[in-house]
């Protein structure tokens, strides 16, 4: 295979997929990570659907299945921490909203990295600032390090990608806001999970969620608000909007706020999707949240990064190093993929943060009829997306575990 020289941004799960991938058909790969260190921890996401098959072709089914989380479900609480309406893990086969194959993003991240070679370097405290293309390659300029050429760049820097920024505009013409912010961190409270995912909605498009960690004496934090940012707001702004919002809300959110301030993985966002007519432009391509970001209220933000890396991967090694030709197939595979991937559950945002009464009367007969025709219907239209592709066979240089 024609050997080539590989700049992957991020290294979270679809960048170090991406290499590992890369590396076993003997591309060099170097990866760039604007985070000063590995990203331990993070909060909760799944693998499900194709994502899972790509995890078990990549021979990593073991290393991740020992770092699952043990979770049974979904409850809706009151104000008084009342359990009212519940979703099984059981339900839908084990792909609702908790699934069976729940593991921090932290936790995924490691599973992958630890399978890279040792060799593949990972330049950490940097990140791309311009790229310059031509029909052979891209000139790559960095923050920190020395400008270095590459046959390809793979921006897998999630939502607020550089590489996408440098190769196709600025984010004002490629997010689209869904109209909810929210913050997760780690945090402890008195409340007694008993290993359910708790979740209370307050009037005014809040809502208020724990969910186990896989630190028995920690839960991962979650504060969501109808609403969006007009700008990229300071992290005392970030503070001082939640606390306003959340101040009047009972049951563990007093907790929550308290803690906040100094939690080490605080994260804020204003969610949006990336939305773009392709996920290449000449040698740059783009996988994961930083091409597709469909949001976590479509639980398929993971399994669209995993199945993008691998796509893009065996793309690669069908075409012998042909980026061009790599690159217009892998948007042609991912295409009607990621298409019903981003559609949003019905009525959201605001079936997940209902605005008043009325809403969240509604948001809580749907929990309690999830698993009743028609409703359950409805339900489990968003979780079969997850197997919405039929992956291609890539052969031995994805080697598949059976």
């Amino acid at each position: 295979m024609n050997q080539l020289r590989i700049l992957i941004s991020g290294a979270s799960i679809a960048g170090p997929a991406a290499a590992l991938l890369l590396t076993r058909q003997g591309h060099h790969v170097t990866l760039v990570e604007r985070a000063p260190s590995f990203r331990a921890g993070g909060q909760t996401v799944d693998l499900r659907g194709a994502g899972r098959t790509v995890i078990d072709r990549m021979g990593l089914t073991a290393a991740t299945d020992a770092r699952l989380l043990t979770q049974r479900g979904i409850v809706k609480v009151d104000g008084r921490g009342r359990r009212r309406a519940r979703i099984p893990v059981e339900a839908f086969g084990g792909n609702g909203i908790v699934s069976t194959h729940e593991i921090l993003r932290g936790d995924l991240a490691e599973a992958i990295a630890e399978a890279l070679p040792a060799g593949v370097p990972i330049r950490y405290d940097d990140t791309v600032t311009a790229i310059d293309q031509d029909d052979t390659g891209a000139l790559v300029r960095f923050q920190n390090a020395p400008a270095e050429r590459y046959d390809l760049v793979i921006g897998a820097d999630g939502l607020s990608s550089a590489v996408r920024r440098a190769a196709f505009g600025p984010d004002s013409a490629t997010l689209d806001p869904i109209g909810l912010r929210y913050a997760w961190f780690t945090a402890t409270v008195s409340e007694d999970l008993d290993q359910w995912y708790l979740m209370h909605n307050a009037r005014g498009g809040r809502v208020v969620s724990v969910r186990p960690s896989r630190d028995g004496g920690t839960v991962k934090a979650g504060l969501a608000l109808r609403g969006s940012d007009s700008h990229r707001l300071t992290r005392e702004e970030q503070f001082t909007l939640v606390d306003e919002a959340f101040g009047d809300i009972g049951w563990i959110a007093p907790e929550l706020l308290a803690q906040m301030r100094t939690a080490d993985d605080w994260s804020y966002n204003d969610l949006a999707q990336v939305k773009l007519d392709g996920w290449t432009r000449g040698r740059v391509a783009l996988v994961g949240d930083a091409g597709y970001c469909p949001t976590p209220l479509t639980g398929l933000g993971t399994t669209l990064a995993l199945v993008g890396a691998y796509v893009l991967a065996g793309e690669l090694g069908r075409s012998d190093g042909d980026v061009p030709l790599a690159l217009g197939r892998y948007d042609a595979i991912m295409r009607p993929f990621v298409g019903p991937a981003q559609e949003l559950p019905p009525g959201s945002p605001a079936g997940f943060a209902p605005m008043g009464r009325l809403g969240m009367a509604l948001s809580s007969l749907t929990y309690r009829s999830a698993t009743v025709w028609p409703i359950s219907r409805i339900w489990a239209s968003q979780f079969d997306k997850a197997d919405g592709i039929a992956l291609p066979d890539y052969g031995p240089g994805v080697p598949s575990v059976r």
